[in-house]
């Protein structure tokens, strides 16, 4: 499987920015985002099942939203109200029917105050 992302950038502190993701060569039940700050352990943002069942990570409960094109492969990660601690390289991820998991080239997302 092979992930491209887009859509990351330089934001300023209350603004937005979409990620998309798109997958192929491989058929993925889930797909996500996690992210890695200067310094820290990459840690989850969002994930989305073929299903559309979803889990955020409490930081971003209620500003972030991820949601998915089936037919496109594609997860989409719409950041609303972003701030400082949001800057990070930001991953796409996910995971094939057999239990594989794969990783995209990250994206930075950058949010100045």
């Amino acid at each position: 499987v092979q992930l491209q992302a887009s859509g990351g950038g330089l934001v300023q502190a209350g603004g937005s920015l979409r990620l998309s993701c798109v997958a192929s060569g491989g058929s993925v039940r889930r797909m996500g985002w996690y992210r890695q700050a200067p310094g820290k352990q990459r840690e989850l943002v969002a994930t989305m099942t073929v299903i559309g069942s979803t889990n955020y990570a409490d930081s971003v409960k209620g500003r972030f939203t991820i949601s998915r094109d089936n037919a496109k492969s594609t997860v989409y990660l719409q950041m609303n109200s972003l701030k400082p601690e949001d800057t990070a390289v930001y991953y796409c991820n996910a995971v094939t029917v057999w239990g594989l998991e794969y990783w995209g080239e990250g994206t930075q997302v950058t949010v100045s105050s």
